[in-house]
């Protein structure tokens, strides 16, 4: 493991490489219509679930028995104090719920849907996605489940084989009365490793759609084109009532009526015959079987002859035989025969009765409307996770559900990207220490400044550690541009670092 114990935290600021004092956590000032940072109080407002499912294969009943817990995070951990909600069971059902204040009506607004998912032991089959729940669902008086309708699911999904971001939300045919669940059609893929990643949903009142990972747009679209099955349904159908006619042909090709086999058609001549040019190899070994008796086997001490029978050893290859070009009786090979036609068939011809494809006739679409507004989705009343993971340990974190972009990525500023900071500093000190070979520099100071620098730093440090002299030597340009560096920051950025006193910085995550 690589460790920057030895040096300056000067020195690992100004490389880029966090301090050794973890910022503090500080609650947001951000406001949404639903804001949660998992506080001391979260069990005011979230509510596990005791409920029971049934799959929809096999129709097995499960009880929602995966375990919650509020607490900082194991892997990684950058922030003192910052706490999230973590899925702590393997193999097993959690559900989850929390109602808003008030509801949450998206009709002629944006809504931004934001959080933070960190699967801590990796990824593997199971989903790190919320629901948001329709209005109604926190007055019933019923433990969320799988049933309890909701208006859009967003979130990693790790699907196995497959890992895809879904963005679903539910729409109701108003002549029929029945919802649908409208699927992205090509959702995005995230790296799901063990670090922080940040999911950001935006809706818009034009019935646009944009989704963000770690605040870059992956993913941006129509909800009136982009999703299956589609949310305006045909103006015509197919009639249920038309049958396609018996005399219909639909057959294109037929066997030609006045072919005839060839006199000369062979159907019974084998695919293959036995190779008469072939020889056998010199050194093929006639006497020697396949298989030996084991030279190294012996006869168990607990094995009695007149109980078991008389002990025989296991077989193994004979090793003669592979030293040769093979052993016991020699068989001429086989090779395609060169008469072999197979059974024969008559050629295809036009079939001079072929009417085409039938199709039936068309109808008006009972069931037709026009919705010009899905972005006008239902009322919703609360935020839910209900999942199934093999992996323990989700963590989720710094929930925003509102209409602000702009207050969106306030808090991802003041809470992901300070956060993800540090975990990459972090799974950088994991790596293990570069070998000779590592060095080779293929990397130019012009190409990568920071991390050319970051490189050449992380090498010298390591050298200078055991002998700063020979360090010098060996890299004498990057340890003067290190001085120089050093010299700078000190006397620009000092302050900016809070380095003296070693006092503790605080971050709102």
């Amino acid at each position: 493991m690589r460790s920057n114990a030895a040096v300056s935290v000067l020195a690992l600021a100004a490389l880029g490489v966090v301090s050794a004092d973890k910022p503090a956590y500080e609650a947001t000032t951000i406001k949404g219509h639903f804001v949660e940072q998992f506080t001391d109080d979260w069990t005011d407002r979230w509510t596990p679930s005791a409920a029971t499912k049934k799959t929809p294969v096999g129709g097995e009943t499960f009880s929602y028995v995966g375990k919650w817990s509020v607490e900082e995070s194991t892997k990684y951990p950058g922030v003192e104090g910052d706490k999230g909600l973590v899925a702590k069971t393997k193999a097993a059902h959690h559900a989850i719920s929390a109602p808003f204040d008030s509801v949450l009506d998206p009709k002629g607004k944006t809504l931004v849907v934001q959080y933070e998912a960190k699967f801590q032991k990796g990824g593997n089959c199971g989903g790190g996605y919320l629901k948001l729940l329709e209005d109604g669902f926190q007055r019933e008086g019923q433990d969320y489940n799988d049933k309890t309708p909701w208006v859009v699911m967003f979130g990693p999904d790790l699907t196995c084989p497959g890992t895809k971001v879904h963005f679903i939300f539910r729409h109701q045919n108003p002549v029929s009365k029945e919802w649908e669940e409208k699927h992205l059609s090509s959702p995005p893929t995230p790296l799901i490793d063990e670090m922080t990643k940040l999911y950001t949903l935006i809706v818009n009142p034009d019935n646009t759609y944009e989704i963000l990972i770690d605040d870059e747009s992956q993913s941006k679209g129509s909800l009136l084109e982009d999703f299956t099955p589609a949310v305006n349904p045909p103006a015509e159908i197919d009639d249920p009532e038309d049958k396609k006619p018996s005399e219909w042909v639909d057959i294109a090709k037929i066997p030609d009526p006045e072919a005839q086999k060839p006199d000369d058609w062979d159907e019974d001549a084998p695919y293959s015959i036995s190779d008469e040019e072939a020889q056998k190899p010199e050194d093929w070994l006639d006497e020697e079987p396949l298989q030996i008796p084991d030279p190294d086997a012996e006869k168990p001490e607990e094995w009695d002859d007149e109980e078991d029978g008389e002990w025989v050893a296991p077989t193994i290859p004979n090793p003669k035989c592979a030293e040769a070009s093979g052993c016991g009786e020699w068989v001429r090979p086989t090779k395609p025969n060169p008469d072999y036609k197979g059974k024969w068939s008559a050629p295809l011809i036009d079939n001079p009765d072929y009417k085409g494809p039938w199709a039936a006739r068309k109808i008006a679409n009972p069931n037709y409307f026009e919705d010009k507004n899905p972005a006008n989705l239902n009322k919703i009343g609360g935020i839910g996770f209900e999942l199934w993971t093999m992996t323990e340990d989700i963590f989720f974190d710094n929930i925003y559900i509102g209409n602000s972009v702009k207050d969106a990525k306030k808090l991802a500023k003041d809470t992901f990207h300070v956060k993800h900071a540090l975990e990459k500093a972090a799974r950088e000190v994991e790596k293990p220490e570069p070998t000779p070979e590592d060095e080779v520099a293929t990397l130019k100071f012009t190409d990568a400044p920071l991390e050319w620098l970051r490189n050449q730093a992380f090498t010298f440090i390591d050298l200078a550690k055991l002998d700063p002299i020979a360090a010098f030597k060996a890299k004498p340009e990057t340890g003067a541009a290190l001085v120089a560096i050093l010299l700078t920051f000190l006397g620009s950025f000092g302050a900016l670092f809070g380095l003296i006193g070693g006092s503790q910085k605080s971050v709102k995550v």
